[in-house]
């Protein structure tokens, strides 16, 4: 019998413009997004951070009075729950983002475990945006996991493709860490796809009786991955920041009717979800 699945939501996401899309920006406005996916199963927000200032809202921010006014206001609408903060940041500079997590010390961080060639075209072909790297070398990566022991931050490794899955299993075996928390994110146009036949093989090479979930970006088409990883043990996530779109294609207008649709797919599989207790107690924290 399957575990109990811990279910994330991904609240608001990094540059989704509020004036556009439906996203949270002010600690009101996440603390209430939060609490609907709170109540519909979730038990892990995972949150980015944006600017306060009028026209603003689709920049991001690393002040840890910002972040800590949002987290507070998060856990006071939705008692118990585990935050998971941002850290993915382009660049050989991020001394920034580890002042911010010893500032505000979550429960959980992102440790994006690898580089990427951030891509993705237009349909004639042109860029969608200029070419970039998302880099994260080991250097980087060591830096972040020893902020977040220091701290008793637990870091859920971000994997966008099969070499980052196999790169964290070298942290593990070099004594960078020795637990992981595997992420494999899927659907970014340049990195793995979001393609529920993927799911066995990463399980594959991960390290053994390790947990995992599955960050599945796209629209419609990423539910058919969810189900499969409900079935297959994992974790789930889904929110605002991967997706805009509900299983019939019916664009969302808020994080809890994803949440709900999430944790059907869990008991479709015949797994309940966690509560925040048991949600803690499976993470250690």
């Amino acid at each position: 019998m399957l575990d109990k699945a811990i279910i994330t939501c991904a609240l608001t996401g990094v540059l989704t413009n509020p004036e556009q899309h439906p996203v949270p920006v002010t600690p009101e406005e996440m603390a209430a997004e939060a609490k609907r996916a709170f109540e519909a199963g979730a038990t892990i927000m995972h949150v980015h951070y944006r600017q306060q200032e009028k026209g603003k809202g689709h920049l991001p921010t690393w002040d840890p009075v910002i972040c800590n006014e949002i987290n507070e206001a998060i856990r006071a609408a939705c008692p118990g729950v585990v935050i998971n903060m941002t850290t993915g940041v382009v660049g050989s500079e991020y001394g920034y983002v580890l002042d911010y997590l010893r500032a505000c010390k979550p429960e959980m961080a992102a440790c994006n475990a690898g580089t990427l060639n951030y891509l993705k075209t237009r349909k004639d072909g042109s860029w969608a945006w200029p070419p970039m790297v998302f880099d994260n070398p080991a250097s980087k990566v060591k830096d972040h996991i020893e902020v977040m022991q220091e701290c008793g931050i637990i870091p859920e490794f971000e994997c966008f493709d099969l070499g980052i899955v196999r790169s964290v299993g070298l942290y593990i075996e070099n004594g960078m860490t020795d637990h992981a928390d595997y992420n494999f994110v899927m659907g970014v146009a340049s990195g793995m796809p979001a393609d529920p036949d993927l799911l066995p093989f990463l399980i594959k090479y991960k390290k053994p009786a390790m947990p995992w979930q599955a960050t599945v970006i796209g629209r419609e088409d990423v539910w058919p991955v969810h189900q499969r990883a409900a079935e297959l043990g994992g974790n789930l996530r889904t929110g605002l920041e991967d997706c805009f779109y509900l299983p019939d294609g019916e664009k969302a207008s808020s994080n809890g009717p994803m949440i709900e649709s999430l944790a059907a797919m869990a008991r479709n599989a015949g797994r309940a979800v966690t509560t925040p207790e048991e949600t803690r107690a499976k993470l250690g924290v």
